[in-house]
């Protein structure tokens, strides 16, 4: 594939570009996972819409299987950083070390300098060490020593894991962190027939296949993404919903303690391209905004003791606060 110039449209030629990336992303997905459709939607959209990703799940549902193996699919540099309640933030981006042979300290960089970057078990390591990661997410580069460095400038994505039942050794993510996962995906058991040929593909010894993607097929990707049309109404809808989510009703009120920033706003905007961009389209239609409504606000809403206590999900107040506001 060739790359292609750079258009404020996104033209026919350009759509069966993505189209034919999107689908050897796809494919390379599912010969080393089996099931997961909507894990593997999510991890291509938010690569496609340069952000990051938050996994959650109980253990052995194939988060880190599949962080991999979206991850090797492109020729690119890829770290694997295990949290732990001992991982300090040098541990993940770098530190000045003393060099007796030249009497000079020199700077030497930690694993975030990759351009994918599997947190596993991000909740198992401190409040500290979580923010470390703070300003290579939004800012992508970290500071060392005060001088700041750039993270890789082609592509840069953090995939995160993190499992919400074992609350031993664990730290809750805050606010702060969290918004800066562009989506947050929750996985659930297989079916019966899912784990059967999770068990066949094991009983092959299915090895990693070498890369078939470079670093350029999804720039160009993450461009045309960023060039799918979205009409202001549809920009309105955004709007109106995450505005929502600030002021909700009088029968919604009692359940959310503070509602998404304008980080969902922005989430919302490109995950829509991204998710038409997945269905074949050039421009977004009010389904794809519905469609990734879940991902890009369950971890935006903070719920009251309240909620909690009734056990009410962020997912159904979500479903409250669209059913509220009219279609355009």
């Amino acid at each position: 594939m060739t790359e292609i110039k750079q258009k404020n449209t996104v033209s026919d030629e350009e759509l069966a570009y993505a189209n034919r990336v999107i689908q050897i992303l796809k494919q390379y997905y599912h010969r080393h996972v089996i099931g997961q459709e909507a894990l593997g939607d999510a991890l291509i959209s938010s690569i496609m819409a340069d952000g990051h990703i938050l996994i959650e799940s109980v253990p052995g549902l194939a988060k880190t299987t599949a962080a991999k193996a979206i991850a090797s699919a492109v020729n690119a540099s890829f770290s694997r950083i295990q949290c732990t309640p001992d991982l300090l933030p040098s541990d993940i981006t770098g530190t000045q070390v003393y060099n007796r042979n030249t009497a000079q300290f020199e700077t030497v960089f930690g694993p975030v300098f990759s351009n994918f970057v599997l947190l596993d078990e991000i909740n198992r390591s401190s409040a500290k060490t979580q923010a470390a990661m703070l300003e290579a997410m939004q800012e992508k580069q970290v500071t060392i020593a005060g001088v700041s460095y750039h993270m890789p400038e082609d592509l840069f994505i953090v995939i995160a894991t993190q499992n919400p039942i074992e609350q031993e050794g664990t730290y809750m993510l805050s606010e702060a962190q969290t918004d800066r996962f562009l989506i947050k995906e929750k996985l659930d058991y297989p079916d019966v027939h899912e784990e059967a040929k999770i068990l066949r593909l094991l009983e092959k010894d299915a090895g990693k296949d070498e890369a078939v993607l470079s670093t350029e097929h999804i720039r160009t990707l993450q461009r045309i993404c960023r060039n799918v049309y979205i009409d202001q109404a549809i920009i309105n809808y955004i709007a109106r919903i995450v505005s929502a989510t600030r002021t909700p009703s009088d029968e919604m009120k009692q359940y959310i303690r503070f509602g998404a920033s304008v980080r969902a706003s922005i989430a919302f905007m490109k995950m829509s391209k991204a998710h038409a961009l997945l269905s074949g389209r050039s421009y977004v239609i009010p389904e794809d905004v519905k469609a990734v409504r879940h991902n890009v606000l369950r971890h935006r809403i903070s719920l009251s003791y309240s909620a909690v206590s009734q056990k009410i999900q962020p997912e159904d107040l979500i479903d409250q606060i669209f059913s509220g506001i009219p279609t355009p």
